[in-house]
């Protein structure tokens, strides 16, 4: 594997060697026939606007619609957005059925009703089937290739029926056993079927207790059951438990790379489809909305410290440990935010008495290190400004604000997930402004008692 990754990303630099030299004709043999598609899509993604689109045109057309797969939405959407319906049937006549669904759900509903017409029949009611369910949802990641069998035959006959196919869909683990009203009753394992007498049934050797699948589940709920059970492929069925496709943990693994980047670009108020050489003007316009909400949040931290304008003038010191208080805050609610919303995608946090008993442990956490810090910050004070009473009322804002900020962490993500708001998204923002107001309003109240 490591051979492999060097040979790579060899490839990838003598490409971009070529493309400073103008050696097209050698890069078009590379992507073409030197490159995996999921190297040439991250070739793509890595290059500006201008040679992204140079290394698109030099893509055979038999192997566009490998590529295009690989890609984020939205660069894959600015190539789909100039094909016509003739070019987007001929790219997706090799593709499985939940990658093609994937690229019409991209483009226009015109553009999409004329590519399904272009289709033949089979593979019109295949897709068809799976863009009928939500893109995020089991039914919109399925695939409707499978291979399946009745209970009543011989493995023989099995193996016989096999060998007629050219070949068997990948990530092929398990043969689908269904009775003659489509619906799923069990899976014969690849494994089970090579080592078994050819003379028994299907029914003899099958598993029924196969982990099915509902084609309505959340996508992230899927990825939950493939991870707990290690699974390969696992079928879909709808609410009479007919068969409908099954997923593969391909799709899966996508699954799992699009939570993680949507969790992390969410942290900074970004799509997770957004693409590292997008246009100026269009990055700015989306980081423009969290900077504004961002400046409202600010105004509001702003407007308590201006309550305390005459304490803080009275005592310098005031204004320049004011930042401590608020970042210890920040950075103690951020670590129990960060571990909740993590609980929260695992599953793990999802009834009342876990709640509480997490609620109880930051409470007794945010108390244990407020005592600590405030200790540590008092003391530092104390040496610094030589005022006792300074020192005794940053120690109390730190342990109020670290206590707060505890509670905050773990009660946002709960409270915003519950109205169906994303914690990623939205949780950070809220969470500092509690922070910062708690801990300025603290030090500066305490301030303005003993002070004034």
């Amino acid at each position: 594997m490591g051979q492999q990754n060097q040979r790579a990303k060899a490839k990838l630099h003598s490409i971009n060697a070529a493309l400073e030299t103008g050696g097209l004709q050698q890069v078009k043999r590379t992507l073409n026939s030197g490159l995996a598609p999921v190297e040439v899509a991250h070739l793509i993604e890595s290059s500006p606007p201008k040679v992204r689109k140079m290394l698109w045109e030099l893509i055979d057309t038999e192997n566009e619609g490998e590529v295009l797969q690989h890609l984020n939405d939205e660069v894959s959407g600015l190539f789909l957005s100039e094909m016509s319906a003739e070019e987007l049937v001929n790219l997706t006549s090799e593709l499985d059925t939940d990658d093609v669904a994937d690229i019409l759900q991209q483009i226009p509903n015109h553009v999409s009703e004329a590519v399904l017409r272009g289709m033949d029949s089979e593979d019109r009611d295949r897709l068809e089937a799976v863009l009928a369910y939500p893109e995020d949802t089991a039914g919109g990641l399925m695939n409707t290739d499978t291979v399946t069998v009745r209970p009543d035959i011989t493995l023989d006959v099995v193996l016989r029926y096999l060998r007629r196919h050219r070949s068997l869909p990948d990530m092929t683990d398990n043969l689908l056993v269904i009775n003659r009203s489509n619906e799923f009753i069990g899976v014969l394992p690849i494994n089970k079927l090579l080592v078994s007498d050819l003379n028994q049934t299907v029914r003899e050797v099958m598993s029924t207790d196969a982990q099915t699948i509902h084609a309505a589940m959340d996508e992230e709920d899927v990825a939950k059951i493939f991870e707990r059970h290690d699974l390969v492929s696992a079928p879909v069925v709808d609410n009479q438990g007919k068969l409908l496709g099954r997923i593969t943990i391909d799709d899966v693994v996508d699954v799992i790379r699009d939570t993680a980047d949507h969790s992390l670009m969410s942290m900074a108020g970004l799509d997770e489809e957004e693409d590292t050489f997008a246009p100026a003007f269009k990055t700015g316009r989306r980081r423009a909305l969290w900077l504004g909400i961002n400046l409202l949040t600010a105004f509001i931290a702003s407007a308590v410290i201006g309550l305390f304008d005459q304490t803080i003038e009275r005592l310098v010191a005031l204004a320049i440990l004011m930042p401590i208080v608020a970042s210890m805050g920040g950075i103690a609610g951020s670590q129990v935010l960060t571990l909740v919303i993590r609980g929260q995608a695992l599953g793990h946090i999802n009834s009342i008495s876990n709640v509480r008993w997490l609620m109880n442990r930051e409470l007794a956490v945010g108390f244990f290190n407020g005592l600590l810090w405030a200790a540590v910050i008092g003391l530092a004070t104390l040496i610094w400004f030589n005022d006792w009473q300074l020192a005794w009322i940053i120690a109390a804002a730190i342990i109020i604000n670290l206590v707060v900020a505890a509670l905050s962490g773990a009660a946002v993500p709960l409270i915003l997930k519950r109205q169906r708001i994303d914690p990623a998204l939205a949780g950070g923002v809220i969470l500092t402004t509690i922070t910062d107001v708690v801990g300025f309003f603290s030090f500066l109240g305490l301030a303005s008692i003993f002070y004034l």
